[in-house]
């Protein structure tokens, strides 16, 4: 991180660390509704978390999308807050993160830590499709892309398209009490909510509501309910690398395709056309694969029940694993 911030500048003062795909998305446009809340319009700035940084042939994509590089550009996030409200920014990966704690104290040392787990094998499932249809991934069995974290860590079987492969290894995505282990070292246990993406299915306005409480804003305001991002499938990996490249070059070349291409077919320049020809509902889940993942992963759910006081395995159905 590139120092602390000025003392006139406006830092957040809560952060939605995570995980990815468990809602966060629609929790941080629910409190961008509240009069008592601002929220970074840019949705996951990832500055606080160094070790999310891409490959250096995808960063100029991170600059032209708006992504602060900078402490100033990042706090110039938060520069329309009111004085009144309650400031936060939401990346989900800031948990999986192993600076972004650290660096959240350093810039934030009396923020607020909102986390939400979800059930390990489901969780996986819908990461390894976002990172198929953000294309970081290009392997498209799970099983597989599980099995290539050690050939991935040693520098190997990286997809040519894959702007974050840190993120590839599966397996330290579920790591759920190491990673609340590194902010519960930053921040007391009253500064934290951990909840559940199970009770936020079931209740969105009460899990909401909870929020708002333990941020100490009106929790009696009305909330408009968001639907949080659907899980997609890809139809083509090789399609979505090809269109990831021309959407993200900066070189020459892609930057005529993209015109040739938007010059002959209009309509494809359109984000529904997009999607539509790149994305298709999801595959229905392996469940023979998702069960030897619960299995691998119910170590976690023990140590993550016994650390939240919840039973969790009887939640998630681990109970019947043996």
């Amino acid at each position: 991180m590139s120092g602390l911030p000025a003392v006139d500048s406006r830092a957040p003062d809560f952060f939605i660390v995570g995980s990815p795909k468990t809602g966060t998305t629609a929790l941080h446009r629910m409190l961008s509704g509240h009069p008592q809340v601002f929220m970074s319009p840019l949705k996951e700035p990832r500055f606080l978390a160094s070790d999310l940084l891409p490959r250096p042939q995808h960063a100029h994509a991170r600059r032209e999308e708006g992504y602060p590089t900078t402490m100033a550009a990042y706090l110039a996030l938060f520069a329309q807050a009111q004085a009144n409200q309650r400031v936060g920014e939401a990346t989900p990966t800031y948990l999986w993160s192993r600076t972004a704690a650290d660096a959240i104290a350093e810039l934030s040392p009396g923020a607020r830590i909102i986390a939400i787990l979800r059930e390990p094998s489901s969780f996986l499932r819908s990461l390894h499709l976002s990172f198929l249809k953000g294309g970081n991934e290009s392997e498209k069995d799970l099983g597989k892309a599980i099995s290539l974290e050690a050939d991935r860590r040693s520098g190997r079987q990286i997809p040519r398209s894959s702007h974050r492969p840190q993120l590839l290894m599966y397996s330290e995505h579920v790591r759920y009490v190491e990673q609340l282990e590194r902010y519960r070292a930053r921040f007391p246990p009253e500064r934290m909510l951990v909840l559940i993406y199970d009770d936020f299915l079931a209740d969105n306005r009460e899990t909401v509501r909870r929020v708002l409480r333990f941020l100490e804003v009106d929790d009696t305001a009305p909330i408009r309910i968001r639907k949080a991002n659907p899980t997609v499938g890809v139809r083509s990996t090789g399609l979505r690398s090809a269109a990831g490249s021309l959407v993200a070059g900066n070189s020459r070349t892609a930057r005529a395709a993209r015109t040739t291409i938007k010059s002959l077919v209009p309509q494809l320049a359109s984000a529904r056309a997009h999607r539509r020809i790149l994305f298709s509902e999801p595959p229905p889940p392996d469940e023979r694969l998702l069960l030897e993942i619960r299995k691998r992963f119910k170590g976690e759910v023990v140590a993550l029940s016994e650390y939240l006081d919840r039973d969790l395995l009887s939640l998630w159905g681990y109970g019947e694993l043996g």
